[in-house]
């Protein structure tokens, strides 16, 4: 198969054009009126920066990380979101290794390395308010689903009005426990043969910290974000 997208940016945009067309995009400035746009890190923060460009949106990160299963660390047995909810995937009583006392560990993991990543991140961005928005949360492709379902856990928790799960590509038996827990969801592809997020791109280099920092600190002053997005409209 033919990777799908060049690269994150290439996916990001072609997103924002699928937005526009049904009618998403933002046309005010004011605050309460933005879009916010939110990114699991850290690829899915290429992809959110290229949506706040797009669509004059607000950029945050939204924090939730996979909990590794048990000597397959690539497959995600579940997640956990900000607030320490764990979501478990469906074939995690299935793996009689994974019992709880894994469970509790690989999570007491993660939530340490998601208070590094918050430490980090608030530096340059505080936390964007999420009462009353509509949120688009994205990522730059689902699997298992179990990152972006803690996520939406966190978002709705957090009183979004509504809910839109923006994706360049899904899993098709995975996009449905999406679709049942989000008000709307936004996929470019849904390709039966999927093994992993990386086939889809040509170029699907790791994101570092540091990037995700340099995103958030550019996105973080209204008027550049502005000047971003006419640029983008062009």
């Amino acid at each position: 198969m033919q990777p799908l997208f060049a690269d994150r940016a290439e996916a990001g945009w072609m997103l924002v054009e699928r937005i526009r067309a049904i009618g998403l995009a933002t046309v005010s400035p004011a605050a309460a009126e933005r879009l916010l746009v939110l990114a699991i890190p850290r690829g899915g923060v290429e992809i959110g920066a290229v949506l706040a460009r797009g669509l004059g949106a607000d950029l945050d990160v939204v924090l939730s990380r996979k909990l590794r299963a048990p000597r397959q660390p690539e497959l995600a047995l579940g997640a956990v979101s900000e607030d320490g909810h764990v979501y478990l995937n469906h074939f995690a009583s299935a793996m009689t290794d994974a019992g709880e006392a894994f469970v509790e560990a690989e999570r007491a993991r993660q939530m340490a390395e998601i208070a590094r990543r918050r430490d980090m991140y608030r530096a340059v961005r505080p936390q964007a308010p999420l009462a009353g928005r509509r949120v688009i949360i994205t990522d730059d492709g689902i699997a298992t689903g179990a990152t972006m379902i803690a996520a939406l856990h966190t978002v709705r928790a957090g009183g979004a009005r509504e809910i839109i799960v923006a994706v360049p590509v899904a899993a098709p038996d995975r996009i449905t426990a999406i679709r049942a827990s989000s008000d709307r969801v936004i996929c470019l592809h849904e390709p039966d043969a999927f093994w992993a997020i990386g086939q889809f791109y040509r170029d699907f280099e790791q994101v570092e910290d540091e990037r995700v920092v340099q995103l958030l600190r550019d996105y973080a002053t209204p008027a550049a974000r502005w000047e971003h997005a006419a640029v983008g409209a062009t």
